[in-house]
């Protein structure tokens, strides 16, 4: 440790490493990482005065974080779940099931019970594929539903997100149709693009209406970020 009190040479400081994911994650803040080691899902060392030292393993850690949230939109309580799997030494392998290509049904009531999956193909919140097996989406679906339903919110109760997000892919698949209908080869990889773009757009554009909401209505103190 230096004679001010700041990191040794072997750890990074919160604001190094803040400049280290900046390029990849723009919205991150050094509140934002702070909020992520309040809720345990980083843990970097502290100098005899105080100061973080993250180690290359905390900022890898909060990169995964970071694009779990991002990618994948996966709740905090799953992905701290995932990441302590991993510390107690679950086998890799188990930790990729948690976003497999395929699963089948059984696999799935892993996660959630009999009559929540029920409810949740009748919102048409998941739909099974081509022999009856489940993608990565609809396990990542049944994650965030499980952790929803800790705050007493049931399957029944998330049919209009079904609603909402149809409403958004006819906007999208409105918007892109004429790109994928030129002859141009190159025309497929702007849609492509396009699609990618707008669907990160309206994921956004649908936060930050929900949080306006709900400032607007006085229920808790949200963010407007």
């Amino acid at each position: 440790m230096t004679a001010a009190g700041r990191p040794q040479r072997g750890g990074t400081s919160i604001g190094a490493v803040l400049a280290q994911l900046r390029s990849e994650f723009p919205d991150v803040t050094i509140s934002k990482i702070r909020f992520l080691e309040s809720e345990g899902l980083v843990r970097p060392a502290r100098t005899a005065s105080g100061y973080r030292q993250f180690s290359t393993a905390d900022v890898e850690r909060l990169r995964y974080v970071l694009a779990a949230q991002r990618d994948r939109y996966l709740p905090l309580k799953v992905i701290k779940e995932q990441l302590d799997a991993a510390d107690q030494g679950v086998p890799q392998r188990a930790l990729r099931a948690v976003d497999p290509t395929h699963v089948t049904r059984e696999e799935l009531l892993a996660r959630v019970s009999p009559g929540v999956l029920a409810e949740l193909e009748r919102s048409g919140l998941i739909r099974p594929g081509p022999g009856g097996s489940y993608d990565g989406e609809a396990v990542r679906i049944a994650a965030t539903v499980r952790a929803m339903a800790e705050f007493g919110v049931e399957a029944r109760h998330l049919r209009a997100f079904r609603t909402a997000a149809d409403r958004e892919v006819a906007l999208v698949e409105q918007v892109v149709a004429p790109l994928y209908r030129q002859r141009d080869p190159q025309a497929r990889a702007r849609a492509d693009e396009a699609v990618r773009e707008l669907s990160a757009l309206a994921v956004t554009l649908h936060a930050l209406l929900v949080k306006a909401g709900l400032r607007e209505a006085g229920i808790g103190r949200v963010s407007p970020r």
